[in-house]
């Protein structure tokens, strides 16, 4: 007897899915947060901490067995074209004028968060670890999953503030471009220790993508960039196509390395050429469809995840959850401040340089995920962390209000084009929607 169609059933939960992101989107921006707050927190009522706790049967309606790896797989290409975004719009060049001081804010605000973070997690490694996980790989993700910023998501709240272009918001994107390429780097080798048998099998992992980053970035990229001349005077459909294709290609290859689909995408991004009319319409179609329409079903695959009747009623997984929280923000807004500090910023900027990092967002819920598929953490660890996500990036806006004196309000801001939280490029926040959509210009 055939399995029944998942396909009438699919055509049900991807509208709701899509239409109870968006408004939750448009709820929070209003409330003056970034809109990927609404999109994760209605994902996770959606799951059974609310939706599953109210009525079983209705999400079982709604997210039948049958419809599950449907909505993951079309989640996790969102996924890939959202990293392939982030890479693409990550501006190094932000580094000139701000070097010395970048280098030293993101290191100190990873290295701190490292620290706390490995001692944290030996602390909860007899409880929280999951059956057979060594305590290295445990202790390694953790650490870095506390030393993680949302450079889209800061890039947004920068936007949104008026703050892209001064002084502030260039040396907080300096700092937070650096910190990204450095987490992430650290996360590929914690992803090689955790699926290999032996250190000889990691050291191969690691050797591997470093060979495949060498080529990307020494071999792609200059045949990228001789492309991009002759894309002008393609079709812009042929040009999406290519970069679809590519980002889908060096996101097949990191997986067969060992280190995730989703670095091979993030690569990707990096060596792809700004400059390129052609690409920039491209990548805002790209944004314009995986965006508002395909990352909503990973937010509520994250959702379906996240369970925090896990953590009701029990008091030490409370406190848990709270010492989850305190070593992040003391970690990464602690290290961010200090590191500022040394380089010779006054108090305020330094204290909101500190704020600004320590804003998670949607890489955060990435790294997440990444840890519980591949079983590093359990469902109650995940749940901790997902929810300690929500906070830090809640608290980034208010927290810049008040260090930097200004009356916190809701944003007025009413454009279509949902953002996920990537960046709105500086200097188009007063244009059209879709205008304002456009990716970072030229470095």
């Amino acid at each position: 007897m055939s399995a029944p169609d998942p396909l009438p059933d699919l055509l049900i939960a991807v509208p709701v899915v899509i239409l109870a992101c968006q408004a939750g989107a448009q709820l929070f921006r209003r409330l003056g947060q970034p809109p990927v707050i609404g999109e994760i927190t209605l994902g996770i009522m959606l799951g059974p901490s609310l939706l599953g706790w109210i009525s079983p049967a209705a999400q079982a309606w709604l997210f039948p067995e049958s419809v599950l790896p449907f909505i993951s797989a079309l989640g996790n290409i969102g996924l890939l074209a959202f990293m392939f975004l982030v890479g693409l719009e990550l501006d190094l060049g932000a580094l000139r004028g701000h070097r010395g001081t970048a280098l030293a804010v993101s290191q100190a605000s990873i290295a701190l968060p490292l620290v706390l973070g490995s001692l944290l997690a030996l602390a909860m490694f007899g409880s929280f670890a999951p059956p057979g996980v060594g305590r290295l790989p445990f202790v390694l993700f953790i650490a870095v999953s506390m030393s993680i910023t949302a450079f889209p998501v800061l890039a947004r709240v920068l936007t949104d503030r008026g703050l892209c272009g001064t002084r502030i918001g260039s040396l907080a994107m300096a700092c937070a471009a650096v910190d990204d390429v450095t987490a992430w780097c650290l996360l590929a080798a914690v992803v090689a220790v955790s699926t290999s048998g032996s250190p000889a099998d990691a050291l191969t992992t690691a050797a591997l993508a470093a060979v495949h980053l060498a080529f990307m970035v020494y071999a792609l990229r200059p045949l990228l960039a001789r492309w991009a001349k002759r894309a002008e005077r393609m079709v812009d459909g042929v040009v999406l196509v290519v970069l679809f294709s590519g980002l889908c290609l060096s996101a097949l290859v990191t997986d067969e390395i060992g280190v995730h689909a989703l670095f091979g995408a993030f690569v990707f991004g990096l060596v792809t050429p700004r400059g390129s009319r052609a690409i920039e319409r491209c990548t805002v179609r790209l944004r314009a469809f995986s965006v508002p329409v395909l990352l909503p079903l990973f937010f509520v695959a994250t959702g379906l995840r996240t369970d925090v009747s896990l953590l009701a009623g029990d008091p030490v997984q409370w406190l848990w959850a709270g010492a989850v929280l305190a070593v992040a923000v003391i970690g990464k807004w602690g290290g961010s401040t200090g590191g500022a500090r040394l380089a010779g910023q006054p108090w305020r900027d330094s204290l909101s340089i500190g704020a600004l990092m320590n804003c998670r967002g949607l890489t955060e819920l990435v790294v997440l995920n990444l840890g519980l598929e591949l079983g590093v953490i359990g469902p109650e660890l995940f749940t901790m962390l997902v929810l300690m996500a929500l906070i830090t990036t809640g608290i980034t806006s208010p927290a810049l209000s008040w260090i930097r004196g200004e009356k916190f309000r809701g944003s007025s801001r009413t454009e279509s084009g949902q953002d996920g939280g990537q960046p709105v490029a500086a200097g188009k926040v007063d244009q059209e929607p879709d205008q304002a959509l456009e990716p970072t210009p030229a470095r």
